[in-house]
């Protein structure tokens, strides 16, 4: 199958992966910090060792496996960081899942689209990262990073779900929108896709750009988040619980 085809199936399945992890929302809404704290530290480590495995190292194999391509993959992790850290800055959007707070510039928006804004900024990276996995042409890679993100997004679309229900949202509302901000993913694995394949040259530095981007969204959201509510032990022990899965998941499917 064409490889930006696969890209976007494989981004379609794990966008629909968020709202697999919302649907006890329907039976509860009564989850804990210390067990979320923990899932969401899970998914955490998924993404680092996803962001490792199946992103940074390619890169540098891909860039000559050497100096050369170190170099190459340093750029572009840090201009992955850079490009998100531009995007999250210059839009407006409301995290009520992390720290509930305002960024970017003043909005009229509701603030349930300025919710959706930031879920998008968060998920958009990961939809990326697939669909470059697939567009390098290795479909080993693409497939664990698949898993793996459509792992670590059942435990976010859960998140998602409870801040939504904590703002008065019905659970088939809160459902569906949890379900929605997954579905952006798509988007970014057409592009990440289409990239590689359009310009094979920089594979290596849009590998490590993607795995930037991811890394920026571990640093700056997730693991701050998990340590808000005094369970960044079980955060902590979730992380490495998720990183071996996730390494476990590579190395067998590689």
């Amino acid at each position: 199958m064409n490889m930006i085809a696969m890209g976007a199936l494989a981004s379609v399945a794990t966008g629909f992966a968020t709202g697999v992890g919302a649907i006890p929302i329907f039976f509860t809404s009564k989850v804990s910090h210390k067990y979320l704290d923990g899932m969401l530290g899970f998914a955490a480590g998924v993404m680092l060792a996803a962001t490792c495995f199946s992103l940074i190292i390619p890169s540098i194999e891909y860039g000559g496996g050497n100096l050369r391509g170190v170099l190459i993959t340093s750029a572009g992790i840090i201009s992955g960081g850079i490009f998100l850290d531009l995007i999250d800055k210059y839009s407006p959007h409301e995290h009520l899942l992390f720290n509930d707070r305002l960024e970017g510039p003043s909005s009229s928006l509701a603030k349930v689209w300025l919710f959706i804004i930031a879920i998008t900024i968060h998920n958009f990276p990961e939809g990326l990262a697939v669909g470059v996995g697939f567009g390098s042409g290795n479909v080993s890679d693409g497939i664990s990073l698949a898993i793996g993100i459509g792992l670590q997004n059942m435990p976010e679309g859960l998140a998602v779900a409870l801040a939504l229900i904590r703002e008065n949202y019905t659970p088939k509302k809160a459902f569906l929108i949890a379900l929605l901000t997954g579905l952006v993913e798509p988007i970014g694995g057409l592009l990440g896709a289409g990239l590689v394949n359009i310009a094979q040259p920089l594979m290596p530095f849009i590998l490590a750009l993607a795995a930037g981007a991811m890394l920026f969204v571990i640093s700056d959201e997730i693991i701050p988040e998990t340590h808000e509510h005094g369970f960044e032990r079980i955060a902590t022990y979730g992380l490495l619980i998720g990183f071996v899965v996730m390494m476990i998941m590579d190395v067998t499917l590689g």
